[in-house]
């Protein structure tokens, strides 16, 4: 089983988080920019927060370097209270690539376990589709639309989840329209 990866990061969950981003899994490390989430310089997360945040798709940026400053994003998202990791926990690359298309889960997260550690959640966002898949296989629900979200009950929790655009360059859509669309959720969730 060697060409199983397992996640390289440890689930970020601050204390304050009323919203659990979750991504599918890490690109591969020759793709990073820095060490942390969405870490690939050609993945938008990043520029769109800092556009709906900030009004600068720059914000994260280091200057004059093709990275994300981690210190600044980390101080923001706490700040914020905004939660971060993946749906899966172990994968597989069917290709050379940083494409979900090509990824297998060989295990996918605890989800139960990641929210009993953040009872201020009141929403998840899968941030592409084989995460948005992966979450409403394991939570039993109905996949909203792109930009939209469905209700549920978890664990006699009210939560939302949320299904964003996704981040990737690959993904049809415009910055800036991916940024209206999370706009749109962070207003709902009362984060701006």
């Amino acid at each position: 089983m060697e060409d199983v990866e397992l996640h390289p990061l440890r689930p970020f969950l601050p204390g304050n988080a009323q919203l659990l981003m979750l991504g599918s899994f890490p690109p591969q490390r020759k793709r990073w920019s820095m060490d942390f989430y969405y870490p690939n310089w050609n993945n938008d997360m990043w520029r769109i927060t800092g556009l709906v945040f900030f009004n600068d798709k720059e914000h994260f940026v280091l200057p004059g370097q093709k990275a994300f400053c981690k210190e600044k994003l980390i101080g923001f998202l706490q700040d914020t209270g905004i939660a971060l990791y993946d749906t899966a926990t172990a994968i597989r690359r069917l290709q050379d690539n940083a494409s979900d298309k090509f990824l297998e889960i060989v295990q996918p997260t605890d989800v139960a376990s990641l929210l009993a550690q953040l009872p201020r959640c009141k929403a998840i966002a899968t941030t592409g589709e084989k995460a948005t898949e992966t979450i409403c296989t394991q939570l039993h629900t109905a996949r909203p639309a792109v930009g939209d979200h469905t209700e549920f009950l978890f664990q006699d929790r009210p939560l939302r989840l949320y299904r964003m655009p996704s981040s990737s360059r690959a993904y049809p859509l415009s910055l800036e329209k991916k940024a209206a669309a999370y706009r749109i959720m962070y207003q709902e969730l009362q984060l701006i």
